[in-house]
């Protein structure tokens, strides 16, 4: 029998709905999308040297889920709906898989303000309803949006800042290079609005692939400080886990670009 899935490893892209910029944003200006979309980007840099859109704004465009076993190792690495990624299908998919895996934790970087709110954004925008994760009538603390209920959600930087107390800057790029492994590569997170724009999707989905394959390595580390693995354990199964990738590069040649910027984290316990 195949291990049954205890975590999903998550993460998101996004991009902006121009129509709705266009609506609420610069009424009565008949506004083309892209051309709003432009103009708030431009409008963002001047005043905050970013031009990343408010996720209220934004519909996901890319889901890539790493399904984990019990044990912490890797079953498998999807992305959903390939290859038409449709925003209401990327939604229905996201909240469905999760009940039917019987509602593993969820496990992500900076989730909890940016990947989670957009999913149940994007549910109440296509009136997907999604009870068992509001679980009204549970006590607050067994509600799975409960910030401190790591048995539903597992925030890797909310981990590593203990809750927020600390700014972790750097973000998964910085944690991911920590212990070896490539970080941002071509693709950054402010080149997904254009990729978009320019019918990228394949390349979106690409990126966020090898997000989820460094937010599984930061949780692989983050089981080893809280002492639910060995640092043995959690090397050996690092080195399964290349071996995976190695075997289905054919089959996704992103996997490919990904270790050819893989590197091995130096113990300094053996030197």
């Amino acid at each position: 029998m195949p291990p049954s899935v205890r975590y999903l490893v998550f993460d998101t892209e996004s991009a902006a709905d121009g129509a709705l910029v266009s609506k609420l944003r610069y009424p009565g200006e008949g506004l083309k999308p892209k051309a709003a979309v432009d103009r708030y980007r431009q409008e963002l840099m001047e005043k905050h040297d970013s031009d990343f859109i408010p996720y209220t704004f934004q519909l996901p465009v890319s889901v890539a889920i790493a399904k984990v076993a019990a044990d912490y190792r890797l079953i498998d690495l999807v992305v959903l709906d390939d290859p038409q990624y449709r925003p209401h299908v990327l939604t229905e998919h996201f909240w469905r898989g999760w009940e039917k895996y019987g509602r593993p934790t969820i496990v992500s970087f900076n989730g909890r303000t940016f990947d989670i709110p957009l999913m149940e954004l994007a549910a109440f925008r296509f009136g997907l309803p999604i009870p068992a994760w509001f679980a009204l009538n549970a006590k607050s603390f067994d509600q799975p949006r409960n910030r401190f209920n790591i048995e539903a959600h597992i925030d890797l930087q909310e981990l590593l800042t203990n809750f927020g107390t600390a700014r972790f800057t750097g973000g998964l790029n910085l944690a991911s290079n920590l212990l070896g492994k490539p970080g941002k590569m071509d693709v950054q997170g402010d080149m997904v609005q254009d990729m978009y724009e320019a019918g990228k999707l394949a390349e979106i989905n690409d990126y966020c692939r090898c997000d989820v394959l460094d937010t599984y390595f930061v949780f692989l580390r983050s089981r080893v400080i809280v002492g639910q693995l060995t640092l043995d354990e959690e090397q050996g199964i690092v080195a399964e886990t290349k071996t995976w990738l190695t075997k289905r590069i054919a089959e996704r040649p992103i996997y490919g670009e990904y270790l050819s910027r893989w590197g091995d984290w130096t113990n300094p316990w053996s030197a």
